[in-house]
């Protein structure tokens, strides 16, 4: 698995030992920067925006978004050996300086509480089989960290059907293999 584009372009990142931790594919995590890069569903320089990546793993959207010039990104992991790979990762590109790694649970309600960057784009790749994904959206809403102009984009399963909380905003989805890539908003 490489960075696809960026100060980092086609340097390796580290992947899982095993299938605990499911790395987003580079054909889908192109597919998604080359959404925001094209379209208007971002409504920030990308340079300017701060990331959250939730369910983070071994980070390769976070740390795609920072070789691609994101501000910095916020990434949530709670599986130790994965956070390991990702602090690999992180010193093995340099991105410490746009880096900031919790390990935490996201359902927590409080898990959000000390972060002190209004979110411009937060990506959310929660386990296949999880169903708790409007927790995930409640608590990244009652959090009070998102911009008004921010962006949400879910990988799910293409067979998943969530239905997602009425703050949800659904704007665009897009299928790629088994994954499903929906983006949205979240409105307060």
């Amino acid at each position: 698995m490489r960075i696809i584009s960026g100060k980092a372009k086609g340097k390796k990142i580290l992947m899982p030992p095993n299938k605990k931790t499911r790395p987003l594919k580079d054909m889908v995590r192109g597919s998604i920067f080359n959404i925001l890069d094209h379209s208007s569903l971002l409504k920030k320089n990308f340079e300017e925006c701060n990331v959250l990546d939730l369910f983070s793993g071994i980070g390769s959207f976070g740390l795609e978004a920072i070789s691609r010039g994101a501000k910095k990104v916020i990434f949530f992991e709670n599986y130790q050996p994965a956070v390991n790979l990702l602090k690999k990762n992180i010193n093995k590109l340099d991105f410490n300086k746009e880096s900031e790694i919790k390990l935490k649970n996201i359902y927590n309600e409080n898990s959000l509480k000390k972060i002190n960057s209004k979110i411009n784009l937060v990506f959310i790749d929660p386990p296949f089989k999880d169903q708790n994904l409007n927790l995930v959206l409640n608590n990244v809403k009652h959090s009070k960290i998102l911009s008004s102009n921010n962006l949400i984009i879910i990988h799910r399963h293409k067979k998943t059907d969530d239905k997602l909380n009425d703050d949800f905003k659904f704007l665009r989805s897009e299928l790629y293999g088994i994954s499903k890539i929906i983006f949205g908003k979240i409105n307060f």
